[in-house]
């Protein structure tokens, strides 16, 4: 159970996180082999075996997650491939409701992605969160994935935050390890990132299971908040 008068600070994650991790999945999974077959003449089959191959070499690095990558290796234009079936792009459930109450809690909400710029700028299109952060950082900003300490510092240099007070949410798990190997006190894994996909375990994080709860657990640390403020100043002579 999260302590939300111990967190000032609050990093989430956009794709399977904020966003249902469906349209990724789907694209990268299913739609791209397609596109990919028909680009070289080959069957659907060639081209998941070949695509798979690719994504499995560099899993985890920066190169994964940019568009400009895979739009020089495949020699197809990403970007307008991922418009074909933009209207997959979707809020998890609540995720708004949860967004607004962190910004009324007065928190610095800040959304850190390693999606490349351009998929990010797809996703506002579609989805709008600009209003509830202050700010939106790619990984591809600094240079260096969510999974490498490297990242961490680059953040901490470009927004200072303290990491004992910060609350990070990801569903990725080898993110959320990079995180604690950093410092950061407060995790929370996702457990169905993929609206269509299995629950899955979330090993050694607690994890979101409905960002409802959480927005009651804010309200309730906000409460709490305001009743010992003005039992205070009671006490005030």
């Amino acid at each position: 159970m999260l302590n939300w008068n111990t967190i000032d600070t609050v990093l989430l994650d956009m794709d399977g996180t904020l966003l249902d991790l469906h349209f990724d999945n789907h694209f990268w999974l299913e739609h791209m082999p397609v596109c990919y077959a028909r680009h070289h003449g080959q069957s659907v089959d060639w081209a998941k075996t070949e695509l798979y191959a690719m994504m499995n070499a560099i899993q985890g690095q920066l190169d994964w997650y940019c568009l400009d990558y895979w739009t020089r290796e495949l020699g197809l234009p990403i970007v307008e491939l991922k418009r074909e079936i933009a209207h997959l792009i979707s809020l998890r459930p609540d995720a708004d409701t949860f967004l607004q109450a962190l910004q009324r809690s007065g928190r610095q909400v800040v959304l850190i992605t390693n999606a490349h710029r351009d998929s990010l700028s797809l996703k506002m299109e579609r989805v709008e969160l600009r209003t509830w952060f202050q700010r939106l950082i790619s990984s591809h900003d600094y240079g260096y994935p969510k999974e490498t300490q490297a990242f961490w510092h680059a953040l901490q240099a470009d927004m200072p935050f303290d990491p004992e007070r910060t609350l990070f949410i990801d569903d990725s798990l080898s993110v959320l390890r990079s995180a604690r190997e950093y410092g950061i006190a407060h995790l929370l894994a996702v457990r169905e990132p993929d609206s269509r996909g299995a629950r899955r375990d979330t090993e050694e994080f607690e994890a979101v299971e409905d960002y409802a709860e959480l927005v009651a657990a804010i309200t309730r640390a906000r409460g709490l908040s305001r009743q010992l403020q003005a039992a205070s100043r009671k006490k005030t002579p």
